[in-house]
């Protein structure tokens, strides 16, 4: 077993990590380290390994979610995170778009040199509480009544795990507006093309010599597979047996955690 478990850690020089259910497990209380992740995080950045942190999450700031994972103990600063508010902004500028913001309270300063004013576009990110009835209404208006609408989701995730279970990702209300619109959204973040690439991009590692570690089958597995890495899924966060049996992505591996994922890398190189 041990050699063909081998097979799929040789020539890495960079590794992408999924965040949450990956190094840490979210919740109210600001969410717990997954055990034994903090340690495998110091162990990838002794190896001389590089290393990007490649998270969906939109509920918080770059600087806030880097402080809350500080303060768990991991090494991790806002210049090795990608993360989609960024890459959106990017979009935005190059675009000319002035977005409606159907987004988290804490993520609105990632979007404050925008501007707002007379939108022609909608950005949709985790809103969490403000996924209100009037709030998803509002969006709805300002793309039935645009020519082209532009819908941009920062992710497409189905649902994610917190302390106190699952909760209902930014995915499910794009599909909504998708539906009520008739359009099709444009997602930056995970499992985009262009997301892994930049990431790959900012460590200076071509696909075929870097590894994606997530918990979502499809958006961390799925898209750096898609993008020509390899790509494994942890038994951790929000994933259920029942992904081994998933129709369209065989991950490279699976492995229990993180720390197991380190050892086994670790001791290929």
């Amino acid at each position: 077993v041990r050699a063909a478990m081998a097979g799929w850690a040789r020539a890495v020089r960079g590794l992408l990590l999924d965040v949450s259910g990956v190094l840490y497990d979210s919740g109210a209380d600001g969410g717990v380290p997954i055990a034994g992740s903090v340690e495998a995080v110091r162990r990838i950045k002794a190896s001389g390994l590089k290393l990007r942190f490649c998270t969906n999450e939109t509920q918080a700031t770059r600087e806030n979610f880097v402080k809350k994972l500080r303060g768990m103990g991991f090494d991790i600063s806002v210049s090795e995170v990608t993360a989609p508010a960024p890459a959106a902004c990017h979009i935005l500028k190059e675009r000319g778009l002035r977005p409606h913001l159907l987004v988290h309270d804490d993520l609105m300063p990632e979007f404050a040199e925008m501007d707002k004013t007379n939108p022609n576009c909608v950005v949709l990110g985790d809103a969490a509480e403000n996924f209100t009835y009037a709030n998803l209404n509002e969006a709805f208006r300002v793309l039935i009544g645009m020519d082209k609408p532009v819908l941009i989701s920062l992710g497409r995730g189905r649902y994610y795990k917190e302390t106190d279970g699952l909760k209902l990702d930014v995915g499910a209300y794009m599909k909504a507006l998708e539906y009520a619109c008739d359009v099709q959204a444009e997602v930056v973040g995970k499992p985009s093309k262009r997301f892994f690439e930049s990431a790959l991009a900012e460590m200076g590692v071509p696909p075929e010599q870097a590894i994606m570690i997530g918990d979502d089958i499809v958006n961390d597995v799925g898209g750096a597979q898609r993008c020509g890495m390899r790509a494994l899924q942890v038994r951790t966060g929000k994933y259920r047996p029942s992904d081994e049996k998933h129709p369209d992505v065989k991950p490279d591996a699976y492995v229990n955690n993180l720390a197991e994922a380190v050892d086994i890398i670790l001791r290929q190189l």
